[in-house]
């Protein structure tokens, strides 16, 4: 045969790519360790950069980006978009790694919204059964569970509407946030519809990241959810 036979020293192939103005000492080292996912620490390690290039692509981290540039990159043809963004990714990411994350559910059904999709909705028969919300030391326990396993972020999602005044659930939450954190692994949460100060107090209990999911379009929303609006 003339294919590839496998080999256990196989490995991805890192294309090297320039920087302007070359890289500093400390910003060598920071490369060989993995990046963080926090937007502003990943910043950090390239704020002595102008730009990278690799394979006639220059790549820049900048927020300025105006309407018509990113219309001309939604127009690019899809390969030439594919080429793009993997070139950009190598250049920022190591192309080997895949970070490994565990989701737990600590709170199941019950939920009185009527997302269509949604399988844990009072509204629907479904065959999930609801069950309160999981004490903090069975999340930790969960938690130290998935570290050991290989993961390097942890989420929490919770079938309700929104925290609202639920303060004794909040405080729980934080605790586990917390103690997730102090396990040195990511944390995010998918608790549905929170305030400022709700957000606020995730944060510094340790959050990395909060999913939050908008479903569909502004038009299409009444079609999949009554029970609330895009607006919400």
């Amino acid at each position: 045969s003339t294919a590839p036979q496998p080999s256990s020293s196989q490995h991805v192939v890192i294309d090297r790519y320039t920087t302007s103005p070359p890289p500093t000492a400390s910003a060598s080292a920071s490369s060989a360790a993995r990046l963080p996912n926090d937007v502003h620490l990943r910043n950090a390690i390239y704020e002595d950069e102008e730009a990278r290039e690799m394979g006639g692509v220059t790549a820049t981290v900048r927020h300025d980006w105006t309407k018509q540039e990113i219309a001309d990159i939604y127009s690019l043809p899809f390969h030439e978009l594919m080429y793009r963004a993997s070139t950009v990714h190598r250049m920022y990411w190591d192309p080997s790694e895949v970070q490994q994350c565990t989701l737990l559910s600590i709170k199941t059904g019950g939920c009185t919204e009527d997302c269509s999709y949604c399988s844990q909705s009072t509204r629907h028969k479904t065959f999930v059964k609801p069950t309160p919300t999981m004490k903090v030391q069975e999340v930790l326990e969960a938690a130290r569970k998935a570290k050991e396993a290989g993961s390097t972020r942890f989420c929490m999602g919770a079938a309700w509407r929104e925290l609202g005044n639920k303060k004794n659930a909040f405080g729980h939450i934080l605790e586990m946030v917390r103690g997730v954190n102090g396990m040195g692994l990511e944390v995010c949460c998918t608790l549905g519809m929170l305030n400022a100060e709700q957000a606020r107090q995730l944060k510094e209990a340790g959050l990395s990241a909060y999913n939050h999911n908008l479903d569909t379009s502004p038009e299409h929303y009444p079609n999949v959810i009554t029970t609330r609006s895009y607006e919400d």
